[in-house]
């Protein structure tokens, strides 16, 4: 399992039996991992995450991982794609939620884009934020994204798109 160092976390390669622990489908193979007493989020995004790993292990992509704490998850985080033929790849994350506030999502970014920056492939780092999570937007801003644009979710409603360069 590779792991990304971030300043008070580590970022931890995913895998499915991650998933698979988290979802309650088997004990535990993790004894130095524990997760929140509410969990790292719900069992529908959870099963989301799970697919997106899959999907890059099967593309032959690294691009996920628990937000590790003190040996809890308390977050996670990702690309939502393999780099596309332009070298673009979009991120998304997420802190646990009695785990917000304590800087962990800035880490976490901060730890993907070192991870970026280390394979050829990617030359840009992208993210989508709902115009009224300014947390995240601020996440983003710390970690040198620039706002690109916007678009409309019917989830979400309207989106902030950005952009990280990295050559």
């Amino acid at each position: 399992m590779a792991a990304t160092e971030a300043e008070l976390g580590t970022l931890i390669e995913a895998v499915d039996a991650h998933y698979a622990w988290m979802l309650g489908e088997i004990p535990s193979p993790f004894p130095d991992l524990r997760l929140p007493q509410d969990g790292v989020d719900s069992p529908g995004i959870l099963r989301l995450l799970r697919t997106m790993t899959n999907r890059l292990a099967n593309a032959g992509c690294r691009g996920s991982w628990l937000i590790v704490a003190d040996h809890e998850v308390v977050g996670l985080c990702g690309y939502k794609q393999p780099p596309s033929a332009e070298g673009k790849v979009e991120i998304g994350y997420g802190i646990a939620m009695g785990r917000r506030d304590r800087g962990y999502a800035s880490r976490a970014v901060a730890g993907m884009l070192d991870h970026a920056r280390r394979d050829p492939a990617i030359l840009a780092v992208t993210a989508a934020t709902a115009v009224a999570n300014i947390v995240s937007q601020r996440v983003l801003e710390r970690n040198g994204f620039e706002q690109t644009g916007t678009s409309y979710d019917p989830d979400d409603g309207t989106l902030i798109w950005w952009q990280a360069k990295l050559r």
